[in-house]
C-alpha cells in the first residue's frame, strides 16, 4: 500500500514538473483603461514616483511601508524603493526611459517575497477628450514560476491589481 501511495505521488510530482516545463519562458500582463484626461495630466502621475500614492494599487496595503526616493525627481533616473509587509514585499523601480507625454518604461526588481526582474511600460494614447492608458508588465519566467503557473494565472493575479490601479488613476485624474 505504501509503495502504491509513493508511486502515485511520484507520478503527480512528475506530471506537475512536466506541465511546468511546457510553460512559456516569459510572461506579459496587459491592462488598459480610458480616462477622461489628457496625456499631459496622466503622464506625470506615473513618471513621478512621489505621485504613485495617488493611484498605485499597492500603496494602501501596508500603512507602515517604508519608501525611499533617489536619483532624478521624475522621469529617467528616478528611483523608488519600498519595504513592507508580506502583502507588498520589498523592491525597487527605476524609470529607464520617458517620452512625455506618450510613454514610460520602468525597470522593476522584486526582492521579496520572490525575486523577480521585470519591465513595466506605460503608454498614453490620446482619444478625443480621453486617453487610453496601457499598462504592460513583461519578464522572464524561471522554472519555479513555471511550476506556480501550473496552478495560478500570472495574468489574473497581476491583472486584477493593474485594473484596480487604473481605476484609482481614473478617479484621481477625473476629479
Amino acid at each position: 500500500m505504501f509503495k502504491k501511495i509513493l508511486f502515485a505521488l511520484a507520478v503527480i510530482v512528475l506530471g506537475v514538473l512536466g506541465l511546468a516545463a511546457t510553460q512559456p519562458d516569459s510572461f506579459s500582463v496587459t491592462r488598459s483603461a480610458s480616462i477622461k484626461a489628457s496625456p499631459d495630466k496622466l503622464f506625470p502621475m506615473v513618471a513621478d514616483f512621489h505621485r504613485w500614492t495617488e493611484w498605485s494599487p499597492w500603496e494602501g496595503l501596508d500603512p507602515a511601508m517604508k519608501r525611499s526616493h533617489s536619483g532624478a525627481a521624475a522621469g529617467p533616473g528616478a528611483v523608488y524603493q519600498w519595504e513592507g509587509n508580506s502583502a507588498v514585499g520589498a523592491g525597487r523601480m527605476e524609470v529607464l526611459a520617458a517620452q512625455a507625454p506618450g510613454s514610460l518604461s520602468i525597470k522593476l526588481d522584486f526582492i521579496r517575497p520572490f525575486e523577480g526582474h521585470n519591465r513595466t511600460d506605460f503608454s498614453f494614447v490620446p482619444q478625443g477628450d480621453s486617453t487610453l492608458v496601457n499598462w504592460v508588465m513583461t519578464g522572464p519566467t524561471p522554472f519555479v514560476s513555471k511550476v506556480m503557473q501550473v496552478f495560478f494565472s500570472m495574468d489574473k493575479m497581476i491583472g486584477k491589481d493593474f485594473e484596480a490601479g487604473l481605476a484609482k488613476m481614473k478617479a484621481a485624474a477625473e476629479k
